[in-house]
């Protein structure tokens, strides 16, 4: 199969789930309605909305014209190099989340040996089960386990700070990649409108605020009146109607009461000063800064523990999760990884 041959099916997988999202009868829109309604029984995080929007944002992304773009940029993919088997141990946290890793290896003409998440199995086996279905050739580059992982020649594995110690132990001695926790945050001058702080509103809110690039802290300018994103946020509110993220909030909230540590209760989130970057689920932490280059300095001593940044010269405001193709976790690019002759 010719890198020509893997972007069409790949294009081809994006237009089918997009049809499918759009209502269109194709081969997968009613197991796809199926999983979009249903997830959440697997896994309560996974509701109807935020399957549905994981679904669009890589079908958005998978086009003919960025699947070319991003490949074009590796003259080594020209020369076909691929045949690695690659094992890829993949999160849970939020729908389809190991999707680009998956992509990335058969783009380049690798082999998957995928470890999925027991919280989102299905919906990773779905779009494999597609593929193959576009371009049989994938059924034999494709393979599932549950578990110990054989076979690989290289590793990518993601999870947690403490996950990713065992992955050293076990997979260190191959070429790996290793992605620990990181979180996202969000830099405010004032100068901010009502649209693009609602615009935030989406890096916070979405997926529950479970993602990597989910904003966790936000920095404000000293002085700032924090009422306006009480104001602007109102419309996430019933975000607050989901279980799971209402036991968080009322956790968080006792907890912060009951030692007497100062908050601000918006209903449905609580902002909270902390120097810390990684904040609980339904918490909001927030930092005040006098000067944009001192805090700039701040930020890149913790670059370790930043998937990226919203803001005016950063990623746009209400964008985080709509990373592209060349936007890679942890600015390790994996493309440039899978091509080196290990």
């Amino acid at each position: 199969m010719t890198l020509k041959e893997r972007i069409e099916a790949f294009a081809a997988l994006g237009k089918i789930l997009r049809d499918a999202l759009d209502g269109e009868e194709n081969m997968c829109t009613a197991e796809l309605d199926y999983l979009i309604n249903n997830q959440h029984l697997v896994n309560p995080w996974f509701t109807p909305s935020n399957v549905r929007s994981a679904v669009s944002a890589i079908a958005d992304e998978l086009t003919k014209e960025n699947l070319f773009r991003w490949t074009d940029a590796y003259q080594a993919l020209k020369n076909e190099p691929g045949g690695r088997n690659v094992g890829i141990v993949m999160a849970g946290n939020i729908p389809l989340v190991g999707f680009h890793d998956f992509l990335a290896v058969l783009i380049t003409g690798n082999n998957v040996i995928a470890k999925t998440s027991s919280k989102d199995k299905d919906l990773i086996m779905f779009t494999a089960r597609i593929l193959c279905s576009i371009n049989m050739e994938f059924s034999e580059r494709i393979s599932f386990t549950d578990g110990l992982m054989k076979g690989f020649d290289c590793i990518i594995a993601t999870g947690s700070d403490n996950s990713s110690r065992y992955f050293e132990y076990y997979f260190g001695k191959y070429p790996h990649i290793i992605r620990r926790n990181r979180n996202s945050i969000a830099i405010l001058d004032g100068s901010e409108t009502e649209s693009e702080l609602t615009a935030l509103g989406h890096d916070i809110f979405s997926y529950f605020g479970l993602g990597c690039r989910n904003v966790s802290k936000i920095y404000l300018p000293e002085g700032y009146d924090t009422d306006k994103l009480a104001a602007a946020w109102k419309e996430f509110e019933g975000i607050a109607d989901h279980n799971k993220y209402a036991n968080n909030y009322d956790y968080n909230k006792a907890i912060y009461m009951v030692n007497r540590e100062p908050f601000k209760d918006f209903g449905f989130l609580l902002l909270k000063e902390n120097t810390s970057i990684s904040s609980p689920v339904a918490v909001l932490y927030y930092e005040f800064y006098r000067d944009i280059n001192n805090l700039r300095n701040e930020i890149d001593n913790h670059k370790d523990k930043i998937q990226c940044i919203v803001g005016k010269n950063n990623i746009p405001f209400g964008m985080s999760q709509h990373p592209h193709l060349w936007d890679y976790a942890d600015g390790i690019d994996t493309v440039e990884f899978l091509l080196k002759k290990n």
